[in-house]
């Protein structure tokens, strides 16, 4: 049902008439100090992608690369249990896994789960006259570059972690009460690149009202002096050739759209007369920053625009 075409978060595949196998893979290098939270962030981060296409994980199998004869294997236990807790919330059973030595700590999931066929969503149905709704705020990467550069201490990175610690569980089931046309969730390509790729593949123009769309506390202090990570400047020039950046906003805004995220929330393109209400629902869960940002418009050419 989905392949590589459109970019798309997971793979689909038709398995009866009434259930849909969807699957997807994600493992990354720490992005936190305590290997607790990595284990937490870095399941969250993999099971964002069954979210995003409106299915339920089921099971899952651990991705671990760590280098057992330099680093107490404490660590590993620790991220480990982290993973398995945040699993376990989410409702799906661990069968097993893989493990190699490796001089650097990588880990991750390999995830499977199920839908109904007709609920599953795509990025490439976004209709022109939808509206836009974020589910988490965005800045982890250049919050994370803060961390590491001394400077911010761990308690201000807290409220990150737990955001990125956060599943997509939440935001998914409230999606599917409303008229739902396409959703994504944004990760390492940043909420413009993300965007465009919804816009690509739903061959519409997406429009994000810069102002709107919610932060991470401390990120644009961050962003305001400097601390942006390669991969932000990456995702712009990547982009740089469909996105249109209105005159008026603030760059500092922009660095912060373009900013690689990890385990970051839904795009969720839907009927813009739910848009007000999905918001309300959502921050009465606990995503207390969702927000709408912006809208879909009709376009022969996918492209983003970033206004005020």
């Amino acid at each position: 049902m989905v392949g590589r075409e459109n970019s798309d978060d997971a793979g689909v595949f038709l398995l009866t008439d009434e259930i849909a196998l969807v699957q997807t893979v994600d493992f990354f290098t720490p992005i936190v100090n305590d290997p607790y939270d990595f284990g937490r962030i870095a399941v969250a981060n993999a099971l964002s992608d069954i979210y995003a296409m409106g299915a339920e994980p089921v099971t899952a199998l651990n991705i671990v690369c760590f280098p057992t004869k330099t680093m107490d294997l404490a660590y590993l236990r620790e991220i480990l249990r982290g993973g398995l807790d945040k699993l376990h919330e989410a409702g799906a059973l661990l069968l097993g896994g893989h493990s190699v030595e490796d001089r650097e700590i990588k880990y991750g999931m390999a995830v499977t789960g199920i839908a109904r066929p007709e609920e599953v969503k795509t990025n490439s149905s976004a209709r022109p006259g939808d509206a836009l709704v974020l589910t988490k705020p965005i800045g982890t990467g250049i919050l994370a570059t803060a961390l590491k550069g001394g400077l911010i201490g761990e308690d201000d990175f807290t409220e990150a972690v737990e955001w990125m610690a956060t599943l997509n569980k939440t935001a998914a089931e409230v999606m599917k009460k409303y008229r739902v046309s396409a959703c994504t969730d944004v990760t390492g390509f940043g909420l413009i690149g993300h965007a465009l790729e919804m816009a690509t593949a739903s061959r519409v123009k997406i429009e994000i009202q810069a102002g709107k769309v919610p932060l991470l506390p401390g990120a644009y202090d961050m962003a305001s002096i400097g601390m942006v990570p390669a991969g932000t400047y990456a995702n712009r020039d990547f982009c740089s050739s469909k996105v249109e950046i209105s005159e008026s906003v603030d760059p500092v805004l922009v660095d912060l759209l373009a900013d690689a995220q990890t385990s970051g929330g839904l795009l969720v393109a839907l009927d813009a007369a739910d848009a007000a209400k999905m918001v309300e629902e959502l921050r009465g869960l606990g995503l207390s920053l969702a927000a709408e940002i912006g809208t879909v418009l009709k376009s022969d050419e996918p492209q983003v625009i970033i206004a005020p």
